[in-house]
């Protein structure tokens, strides 16, 4: 009845007209509590253990490079685990997902597109009966849009901490996919680039710098594989089952994210390696050439270099046409070998 009272409340404040000013703070985001999949009214920090302890509330709070002071004041309200906060306050963590008795510490690694070039940030989250603590670092997106997202669905958001969880996941992962397009037509420019003509300086540096982009996109989305998978079983604390079937869509969209991801450095490295086999081929082709004129210069060198050594008696110097037939002699080497080059496609 308590609960019930406190709703009502709230909704009679909010039809009076009356909405509670939001709480801010330097680090706060968002701070609100929730009641049955509606948003009750925006809470200080202070106030947030309070609420967590009255039945079917939520309280939801959002940070964003908090610094330590008021990271150990949301520890004090929620009883958050020490090594979980030393986390949370050293950003640069590895995706991961650990319990701490009944309550949950993930990190993941966000990414999107920022004035063309891939942005990468951090999130950490905390999620306990009746409370869930995101804290961003980084230049990360907000999660605002997950926030009226839920509360446009109070029958979802009624499920609890875990449908927030859900909701901030799917976010996170349906931000790799507009990265992923960007990165995907720049490979497919370079690998065109790479078939009809051979790659620049400039072209090499620009693929060195998409497979390294891909390497930390990569890096971010594997570990989220296992933290995502472990999220279809029932044996977290506070699991709903009703809630398995979103998470392993989560499973799904990031599996798949790690998919084009292996497929792109795969194409790059094939784009890598032909262009490395195309400049090989032209090497090639341009030492043939320069094989070839040397053997044909070299038919008219030798025999002058024969001709040029000074013995007194050479007969064929006294031959009436001893001059023409040389020149013919030579004339014919050089039209043969040249010919012999031009059929095996030396020159």
């Amino acid at each position: 009845m308590e609960r019930l009272k406190d709703l009502d409340s709230a909704i009679a404040r909010a039809g009076g007209g009356f909405t509670s000013p939001p709480y801010e703070r330097p680090g706060v985001v968002a701070a609100a509590v929730y009641q049955h999949g509606q948003r009750i009214r925006d809470i200080r920090i202070e106030e947030a253990g309070e609420w967590r302890g009255r039945e079917n509330a939520i309280v939801w709070i959002g940070l964003h490079e908090p610094d330590e002071a008021l990271l150990h004041q949301v520890q004090a309200q929620f009883n958050l685990h020490p090594l979980a906060i030393e986390d949370a306050a050293q950003p640069h963590q590895r995706p991961k997902l650990e319990i701490y008795g009944d309550a949950m510490f993930i990190v993941a690694r966000t990414a999107h597109m920022k004035d063309d070039e891939i942005v990468f940030g951090e999130t950490h989250l905390f999620v306990g009966r009746g409370y869930v603590v995101s804290v961003r670092h980084g230049d990360s997106s907000s999660y605002l849009a997950v926030r009226q997202r839920c509360e446009a669905t109070p029958a979802a958001l009624a499920h609890g901490e875990n449908y927030i969880l859900y909701s901030i996941l799917d976010f996170i992962v349906d931000n790799y996919m507009p990265v992923i397009e960007v990165v995907q037509e720049e490979v497919e420019k370079l690998e065109d680039l790479v078939l009809r003509e051979q790659l620049e300086k400039s072209d090499i540096e620009r693929l060195y710098l998409l497979r390294r982009r891909l390497l930390r996109l990569r890096n971010a989305v594997v570990p989220l594989v296992d933290v995502c998978r472990r999220y279809e079983h029932t044996d977290l604390p506070g699991m709903d089952p009703t809630l398995q079937s979103l998470f392993r869509d989560v499973t799904d969209h990031v599996r798949r994210v790690q998919e084009d991801i292996d497929a792109l450095r795969e194409v790059l490295a094939f784009a890598f390696e032909a262009s490395v086999m195309i400049g090989q081929t032209e090497q090639t082709a341009i030492a043939r050439k320069l094989a070839a004129w040397a053997a044909i210069l070299a038919v008219p060198t030798a025999i002058a270099g024969i001709y040029g050594m000074n013995f007194n008696d050479m007969p064929e110097l006294k031959f009436q046409y001893g001059y023409f037939v040389v020149l013919g002699i030579i004339a014919f080497l050089c039209l043969f070998l040249f010919t012999f080059f031009r059929r095996r496609k030396w020159l």
